[in-house]
């Protein structure tokens, strides 16, 4: 009998101890929800100064509800590999130590950063009530689950596999496979060479890049065909978005301002709009930018200043915006603006597919009525970031996405979904990349006569990211099949983003932790990867708005 069919049909097995693991921690969760719920209601009704008065708990809530989802998704995976027979013995070593280890931290404590730890007791929980939900099948997993031998067995595996660059079956159908070695073979070939070199440079991806990017269709991944695009789900983008960010995040994101502004005009825009612009950003003939952020408003995009007034058949465009990235090389900015400054809050905003030229380091904006400087990074770089500074810039009236003022906050909103889980993707693609360098260095480098693989707590770490990075990938590729069934799934991108970008921050430091001081040296790639992987859990909802809106959503829906 093969491990695969013995794993899915025998009693006991991994897959009935997933499932029976997943049924405990949907009850703590509830028993959760229900408590923290209690503590932010008043007068009957959930009130927004209590979830911030009780962050702690509310956040706290969000984290247990994503490591729930995480254990559902890795009882999922097992269960589909199992059923296609393709669960073999590295899939089962990623799926006991991930279940073991986010249930123990369930009990324990999960760690929201560095510093934050939430436990049952933040969440109105007792070690009681938790252990009482964790007999059984939960209680077998965190005590045989993540244990030092089934560690150096994957450790073992995963050297076994490294130069297939594939760390277990990801679960995807023959056309995602064939789109992910595709984009593989092009990152190995077209960016992993030179990445670096445009990070110590502060360099720009070079157009060659882009217009190959353009040939295979990566601008219009998800476009209608009628459009000009390949007509794909959101499922593809994150395994594109996935393995380009595992060469350098730079090219993984190029990508992102394409489907933003596409989700943006599909959604939003009048027919005459959507005819015009979606078959240029889908051949790469127009590359766009999002110019959403305004200095000293962050997330608050309620805050907005920067006015738009209509003359005639323009509008003028008069403010400040802040970490817009790529616009000095975009042909058109998606831009979001105050049009009624009588209108509080999101009502008075509206969205403009404002043109503009291409500009150069020594002329970044060669348009009147618009100036800026550019924000030196850590990381992140390839298509630089800027200030801009409009006065008196004209947007034609014709530009008004989909025709009507106001409605540039709900248009946005929109696009959130897809935003968060391709940016969920990317960090996947960070964090492949951190142990990709992280393994190859601890097998190649000898201390004390041996490799450093040979050492326990370096093997352990590796294993732990193949592990980490397979659930967030799992998660990921979970809420963009949501999206593709189009269903709501702001709480299942939101918790992707959130986990993802934790995944790929603590991958990128354990790296660099095994490179030791050369990974402290600008010349080795661990320290781009480093500086890369931090941005992530800042940028398309900082973590703590992510967890603030993960259990709004999840309050909200309470019974």
């Amino acid at each position: 009998m093969s491990p695969a069919l013995a794993l899915k049909d025998a009693p006991g097995t991994l897959t009935d101890l997933a499932q029976g693991a997943v049924v405990a921690a949907d009850a703590v969760l509830a028993e959760a929800t229900a408590a923290v719920r209690a503590r932010v209601t008043e007068g009957g009704r959930i009130s927004g100064a209590a979830i911030e008065r009780e962050q702690r708990a509310t956040h706290g809530l969000a984290w247990l509800a994503t490591y729930v989802e995480s254990v559902r998704q890795l009882a999922s995976y097992a269960e589909r590999l199992g059923a296609e027979s393709k669960f073999g013995e590295i899939e089962d070593l990623i799926v006991r130590i991930g279940l073991g280890e986010y249930l123990a931290q369930i009990v324990g404590g999960i760690p929201m950063s560095q510093g934050e730890m939430v436990r049952p007791g933040d969440v109105g929980l007792s070690a009681a009530d938790v252990a009482r939900r964790f007999t059984g099948a939960a209680d077998t997993l965190i005590a045989t689950g993540n244990t030092a031998a089934n560690r150096a067995r994957l450790a073992t595996l995963v050297q076994e596999q490294e130069s297939s660059g594939h760390f277990g079956e990801p679960g995807l159908d023959e056309t995602l496979e064939a789109i992910r070695d595709e984009m593989r073979k092009f990152s190995v070939a077209e960016v992993l060479p030179h990445a670096h070199q445009w990070h110590l440079e502060n360099a720009y991806i070079p157009l060659e890049v882009i217009a190959k990017l353009a040939e295979l269709g990566v601008f219009g991944l998800t476009l209608p065909e009628s459009y000009g695009g390949m007509g794909l789900g959101k499922e593809s983008m994150c395994v594109v978005s996935e393995e380009l960010s595992r060469g350098y995040i730079g090219v993984g994101s190029l990508g992102t301002r394409s489907e933003i502004a596409s989700e943006l005009i599909l959604a939003g825009g009048t027919q005459a709009q959507k005819d015009h612009w979606l078959p240029k950003i889908a051949s790469g003939e127009i590359l766009p930018t999002a110019v959403f952020t305004e200095p000293n408003t962050g997330s608050d995009l309620a805050s907005l200043k920067t006015r738009a007034v209509r003359e005639g058949d323009v509008y003028k465009i008069s403010g400040n915006k802040t970490w817009i990235t790529h616009p000095v090389r975009a042909d058109v900015m998606t831009l979001l603006v105050r049009t009624d400054p009588s209108e509080p809050g999101y009502k008075g905003l509206s969205m403009f597919l404002a043109e503009k030229p291409r500009g150069t380091d020594e002329t970044p904006f060669p348009a009147e009525g618009m100036s800026g400087g550019e924000i030196e990074v850590l990381g992140y770089r390839g298509m630089k970031e800027y200030e801009i500074s409009f006065d008196g810039f004209e947007v034609k009236a014709d530009n008004l996405l989909g025709g009507v003022e106001g409605q540039g906050f709900k248009q946005l909103m929109q696009t959130f979904e897809a935003a968060r889980i391709q940016t969920a993707a990317r960090a996947v693609g960070v964090a492949q990349a951190a142990m990709d360098l992280a393994l190859r260095y601890a097998q190649e480098r000898v201390q004390f006569g041996k490799p450093l693989i040979a050492f326990p707590r370096v093997s352990d770490k590796i294993a732990m990211m193949a592990v980490e990075v397979m659930i967030a990938r799992q998660l990921t590729y979970f809420s963009a099949r949501q999206k593709d069934l189009d269903r709501r799934c702001d709480l299942e991108a939101g918790m992707a983003k959130l986990l993802g970008a934790r995944v790929a921050w603590a991958a990128a430091d354990n790296a660099l932790q095994i490179h030791g001081g050369n990974g402290f040296a600008l010349e080795y790639p661990v320290s781009r990867v480093l500086c890369d992987a931090r941005i992530l859990n800042i940028f398309e909802g900082a973590a703590e708005i992510q967890a603030q809106v993960i259990a709004r959503r999840l309050l909200d829906g309470a019974n």
